[in-house]
């Protein structure tokens, strides 16, 4: 297959002869100095298979949007190949955000205690450049650079939101809450609007029954027990 582009912790993969898409889920895992850290912007280390428990659980999760009428680009999986097919969309620059409570760059950025509880969900969109910090972005900033269309922010924000519930409740029956989380959002040639990328303790900060954060290794493993 043709590599299209390498992240951090997938490979976007070209299948030239059919055309299909794939994402290859590497075992890399963000965070530093040995800290992993879904939120951070650097790999922070390996760990052996798991790309392949983060492939189990995004699946998992993806079909759970479907399920609820959540459109996303999941279309298949192989385990042990650790791939992913998925459509084929047009994915902008940018991450949106929810927060259920304070935490991570927030408290840092507005000097916040962490675990403010917020009375409806805090919903952010940042650009994604590493250099810049990932800057928040608005509406009117992505039509000036030719980003978004009018109209898909909004509709991009309520996917967002319905990704919220879903995910809350479903954590929730897990005996997990959901502190924040972050999903890509893609369209197609007709402007549909899909969550694309992942859906794996990668994208999410969670709090246990006993009040701790488990890091991303952890609580991957927490769910794909829960799940198999």
């Amino acid at each position: 297959m043709k590599e299209l582009y390498d992240g951090k912790t997938k490979t976007v993969l070209l299948d030239e002869a059919n055309k299909e898409v794939y994402l290859f889920f590497k075992d890399s895992a963000t965070g530093e100095d040995g800290v992993f850290d879904p939120g951070s912007n650097t790999v922070g280390g390996s760990v052996a298979g798991k790309g392949k428990v983060g492939l189990t659980v995004s699946k998992y999760f993806f079909e759970l949007m479907e399920k609820n009428d959540i459109p996303t680009h999941y279309l298949d999986a192989d385990i042990e190949k650790g791939v992913m097919k998925v459509r084929q969309l047009t994915v902008p620059n940018l991450e949106f955000v929810l927060r259920y409570f304070t935490a991570g760059s927030m408290c840092r950025r507005f000097t916040l205690p962490e675990g403010l509880l917020f009375d409806s969900p805090y919903l952010e969109v940042t650009l994604k450049d590493d250099e810049q910090g990932d800057p928040l972005i608005t509406d009117r900033l992505c039509q000036m650079k030719d980003i978004l269309k009018p109209g898909q922010f909004d509709e991009a924000l309520d996917i967002l939101t319905k990704v919220g519930t879903v995910l809350k409740d479903a954590l929730a029956e897990m005996n997990l809450t959901l502190i924040d989380f972050k999903i890509e959002i893609g369209y197609d040639a007709a402007g549909k609007m899909y969550v694309v990328d992942e859906i794996t303790p990668d994208i999410w900060r969670v709090k246990d029954e006993d009040g701790n954060i488990p890091n991303q290794i952890d609580c991957a493993q927490l769910i794909l027990d829960k799940i198999q």
